[in-house]
């Protein structure tokens, strides 16, 4: 028999409905000691971003660096910044949803194939595909080269559209972002109940008008989700832009950082694209008003594709294979190509220490990264608190804020604590750091990780819970002897997702990495900066093996998860 009397929970109908008794006393101060730990995170998160903004309306003087880059070039970068994503968001939501409305509703020869397919493109960072098809496009380039030779035309006879543009940043970022789109909106519509296209067609409806006038403003919400995600993730590059010499607000930020060495006009650039992410956020938010979109209730009905023949089953093939075809496998076939060049594998010799210093770096970066998300999964759980909630808002709000934005908003707290040590006899070297590189890492990507181990967290019925404490388990006991065996599907997903975003990004390594430390990210930007495309070729198919990885296990869900099973 237990020595002191057990708190056996309340029960409800439904057993895993099960209502807790108050905690025991040994759960308050382990619920008090996971709440102080959220709120440190919290502030260390939220650190860059008070940084940044604080720079905004700061007394500090920045040389006129932000008075003169406003009266001269400002404008323009914003004005770039403005015309890509609005590019980017009508392409990504034509293929994203166009494909997903496809797919979901229609049979067509290869629907099978393209259902997960479609989602390939997100394992080519946007970098790598503006190198792939500037080397493919430019006038030394294979496309350019046979037009010549097939009609006789020498420089300046003949006009071929210039892909380091504007538009030609546009379009790419399109080809390579709109599976955020067609991933979300795919589900939305699988979702939704076939009866209410049904019933549209009995009315007279035809296919497209049932498309405008019922599916698509069902799958509203997941399509402005998925398009916020391809706006922020437009505003966050700088490689493809930068190698296209398209200034934009990121470029601005490094060029008052390195260029002018003004880190106060850099904070206050930062503050102009981190509050532009705020208002768009907001704008959309508010945009749906008091609108509610519910799925239909009761037992799924399953999905009765409409089998299409002739033309119309030839242009959803057309359709569904161009995105698929530019944003992946012509890009794949050019670094390909370019890795068969003599000059790519002279840099062999350093591509071992390259790889190493990326796979170190993504490894405790997730390693760190998952560790902290437990912890704020976890005391989100078990204990219900304004400031808990508040916390993990603020964990969750990471990923939408720049790279460039987050390495400002790290680099200038950390360069006054070396000088405030500096003062004091002390040598930190925090700055330009391995430690500040990879604390950059975690602000950027926790909320990659936190996302996925909610959700696992989530599928755990409470009622266990409640055994665990009437047996006698403290918080730190039921972590480690229930919660974990059964979250360690959720802990890996969550984990290989911030190990490859790591590997991928490249605005905050290279403003934050310390001297000579290179990673497979920044080799391929300083290779394709210099024009040396042969030689970028290695790391960036390497880059995007790594990233091939978790793309396929996703290709491997959809596939064995059709019809929204």
């Amino acid at each position: 028999m237990p020595s002191k009397p057990l708190n056996p929970p309340f029960r409800t109908a439904n057993a895993d409905a099960t209502v807790a008794m108050p905690p025991a006393r040994h759960w308050l101060g382990g619920g008090q000691l996971l709440l102080a730990l959220s709120l440190l995170i919290a502030l260390l998160v939220g650190v860059p971003v008070l940084g940044v903004l604080s720079n905004l309306f700061s007394g500090v003087p920045s040389a006129g660096t932000f008075t003169h880059l406003w009266s001269t070039v400002l404008p323009e970068y914003l004005f770039n910044t403005v015309a890509i994503g609005l590019i980017v968001l009508a392409l990504a939501a034509v293929l994203g949803i166009g494909c997903a409305w496809l797919v979901a509703v229609f049979e067509f020869p290869g629907r099978r194939w393209f259902e997960w397919a479609l989602v390939l493109p997100l394992a080519m960072p946007a970098y790598v595909v503006a190198y792939a098809y500037t080397d493919f496009l430019q006038f030394s380039g294979p496309v350019q080269t046979a037009l010549r030779a097939q009609f006789g035309w020498q420089a300046g006879q003949y006009w071929f559209p210039e892909i380091r543009s504007v538009i030609g940043a546009g379009i790419l970022f399109a080809l390579v972002l709109y599976p955020y789109v067609y991933l979300l909106t795919r589900n939305a519509f699988l979702e939704r109940s076939p009866r209410l296209r049904d019933a549209a067609r009995v009315l007279g409806r035809g296919p497209w008008s049932i498309f405008f006038s019922v599916s698509l403003p069902l799958a509203r919400p997941a399509a402005a989700a998925g398009l916020a995600l391809v706006l922020m993730e437009t505003l966050a590059d700088y490689g493809a832009v930068a190698y296209f010499g398209v200034p934009t607000l990121t470029a601005g930020i490094y060029k008052s950082w390195y260029a002018f060495s003004d880190r106060t006009a850099a904070a206050q650039i930062a503050a102009v694209l981190l509050l532009f992410v705020a208002a768009l956020m907001l704008l959309e938010q508010k945009s749906r008003g008091r609108a509610r979109y519910y799925a239909a209730g009761g037992r799924a009905v399953a999905h009765v594709r409409r089998r299409l023949h002739g033309r119309h089953a030839f242009g959803s093939v057309v359709f569904c294979l161009v995105p698929l075809l530019f944003g992946f496998f012509l890009p794949l076939a050019v670094l390909l190509r370019l890795l068969m060049h003599e000059d790519a594998l002279q840099a062999s010799s350093r591509y071992v220490g390259w790889l190493f210093n990326t796979v170190s770096a993504a490894t405790v970066t997730s390693f760190i990264a998952v560790l902290i998300c437990i912890v704020l999964a976890y005391a989100a759980r078990v204990m219900r608190s304004r400031w808990q909630s508040a916390c993990n808002r603020i964990v969750s709000m990471g990923y939408a804020i720049p790279g460039a934005v987050i390495a400002v908003g790290i680099l200038i707290p950390l360069s006054r604590m070396d000088n405030w040590a500096s003062d004091h006899g002390w040598q930190l070297g925090l700055a330009g750091s391995v430690v500040a590189l990879i604390y950059a890492y975690l602000v950027r990507f926790l909320a990659v990780a936190f996302q996925s181990v909610q959700s696992g967290l989530a599928k755990i019925t409470p009622s266990m819970d409640a055994s665990a404490r009437s047996l006698g388990h403290g918080l730190m006991s039921m972590l480690l002897r229930i919660h974990t065996p059964l979250l360690w599907r959720s802990v890996l997903s969550a984990g290989l997702l911030v190990f490859v975003d790591v590997v991928k990004e490249l605005p905050a390594t290279l403003t934050v990495r310390p001297f000579n430390f290179d990673t497979l990210a920044v080799v391929t930007y300083q290779f394709a900066a210099d024009e040396r495309l042969a030689e970028a070729a290695l790391p960036a198919l390497t880059i995007v093996a790594i990233a091939f990885v978790p793309v396929l296990l996703l290709a491997r869900a959809i596939a064995s998860g059709r019809d929204g099973r």
